[in-house]
């Protein structure tokens, strides 16, 4: 067996079963489960009319590429949400199996193990994904701490210059998982001098980008921030997104790849041997979930209503702020995380997840610590008992 696989550290949600084992929750009380980030919004129906309509499709093997109308519609819609007055849908888009799949197997092509200690980039806390990808590449993972006192922004003097020196991939995720930040346009242009200095390439995890408040101020995006500061064809940058959170479709595992034509072109001939063609059927009811803005728009809604109750009910017991956006409310806690989520589980029924679980110990300090990712996921209802609880547990702790 290949021996960098010792190097991975059990999921999250592993470490979870793992601390919860033995543990009795309280059964008076229905359970509410907010630890995963999978949506429980209804899947909307004319996603799957498209998806039952289409199954003539599995007749026949798709291509690596996908059908050209899918990734028109991609094109179309990224131009229309960031501000784009061109981008190729022959190549510098690529139809994903779900930005997971993608975001791992997107080191396997771009690291370079010839190269010295060849390094990732990651942000601490972070999607497992990253280090995962990292490590199985023939990569070590280095972090940036994103800290609350700096509103969770990057902080590249963390890293030396030997380190970034040595640095093929950098991830970014904004807006953020667990935090909720969304980057400005001064921190991506840091991250582009740094790229051009040191000619790695930059991974960004897009796929909370339409989870957000304000309808007249969507988060900012990669292409959008590269196209701002004038990067014509966005070199060294590739762009990952999802219809998973946007559409409530998790189990479709539909996504795209977007940014630099070269980066994408040796991408697509290792994903051409990964295997990793997207199903016809579910590429035709992904065009018509990209086409649609008006079912997005009411999963945003009901994201806000529930950020709302959240912060009603919560601030009287904690210092709780609402995210730049996405659905995770990132809670510190007045005991360990991994106290107050037994403590939880056990007398009030509500799962969560510990932040030391999201993060690594890294300069000197693990920056999930003493925090709880809670994914606002379930029905208004449900969430609003769940944080019912959570802030009676809070009063009791303080």
């Amino acid at each position: 067996m290949n021996p960098k696989l010792n190097l991975l550290q059990p999921y999250p949600f592993q470490k979870l079963r793992q601390l919860l084992d033995g543990v009795t929750r309280n059964t008076k009380l229905t359970p509410v489960e907010l630890q995963i980030g999978e949506p429980k919004h209804p899947t909307p129906d004319f996603i799957c009319r498209a998806l039952a309509d289409s199954m003539d499709g599995l007749s026949v093997y798709p291509s690596t590429l996908g059908v050209f109308a899918l990734r028109n519609t991609i094109a179309e819609w990224i131009k229309r949400r960031f501000n784009l007055t061109e981008i190729n849908p022959d190549t510098e888009i690529i139809p994903v199996n779900g930005s997971r799949e993608a975001l791992f197997s997107f080191a396997q092509a771009v690291i370079n193990t010839d190269d010295v200690r060849p390094v990732v980039v990651c942000p601490n806390p972070f999607y497992q994904i990253y280090e995962g990808a990292a490590y199985l590449a023939g990569a070590t993972p280095h972090f940036l701490n994103t800290l609350p006192e700096n509103h969770y922004q990057l902080d590249f003097s963390q890293l030396s210059a030997d380190v970034w020196s040595r640095t093929q991939l950098m991830y970014v995720c904004s807006p953020n998982n667990p935090t909720g930040s969304v980057m400005t346009l001064d921190e991506w242009q840091k991250v582009f001098a740094l790229s051009d200095q040191y000619g790695f390439v930059v991974a960004a995890d897009e796929c909370y980008s339409e989870i957000y408040f304000d309808e007249t101020n969507p988060p900012l995006g990669a292409l959008d921030a590269a196209n701002r500061l004038g990067r014509k064809g966005f070199p060294r940058l590739v762009v990952f997104n999802s219809l998973s959170k946007r559409s409530n479709v998790p189990g479709l595992r539909s996504g795209f790849a977007a940014g630099d034509a070269g980066l994408l072109a040796k991408f697509l001939l290792y994903r051409t041997y990964h295997g990793s063609a997207m199903n016809p059927a579910v590429q035709a009811a992904s065009a018509a979930a990209w086409r649609d803005e008006t079912h997005v728009m009411e999963n945003r809604r009901l994201y806000a209503e529930k950020f709302s109750t959240a912060i009603s009910l919560l601030s009287a017991a904690a210092n709780v702020q609402k995210p730049d956006a996405g659905f995770y409310l990132w809670l510190k806690t007045p005991v360990s995380d991994t106290e107050f989520t037994k403590r939880l589980y056990r007398d009030y029924n509500v799962t969560v997840l510990p932040g030391s679980y999201l993060a690594r110990d890294a300069h000197d300090t693990n920056p999930g610590k003493n925090y709880v990712r809670i994914a606002l996921v379930a029905s208004p209802q449900e969430c609003a008992e769940a944080m019912g609880r959570i802030k009676d547990l809070l009063t009791r702790l303080a």
